[in-house]
């Protein structure tokens, strides 16, 4: 399969080098026959309940660090909050 480098970086506004194009041709190339090598899944193990994913419970972890300590890390607080660079005039 051959993949044009040149025309996917134009579609998505990317400048990519001429010497960088071989190298990037070969890692999309390796990723193309990557996924083509991925079994095939039928839409009944997708829809199956006892196939299903079981995903871990979020458990939210509170009272571990002290405001005053994470604020510590910020590099510049005033008046107890962080400062940011101005985005918007």
């Amino acid at each position: 399969m051959n993949i044009d480098i040149r025309h996917i970086a134009k579609l998505s506004r990317l400048h990519i080098s001429e010497e960088n194009i071989p190298k990037f041709e070969k890692d999309m190339q390796d990723i193309v026959s990557m996924v083509e090598k991925l079994p095939d899944i039928d839409d009944d193990m997708i829809l199956d309940e006892s196939n299903a994913m079981t995903l871990r419970e979020d458990k939210a972890v509170t009272g571990k660090y002290t405001r005053e300590e994470l604020m510590a890390n910020a590099p510049q607080v005033k008046a107890g909050c962080l400062v940011v660079p101005k985005t918007v005039e």
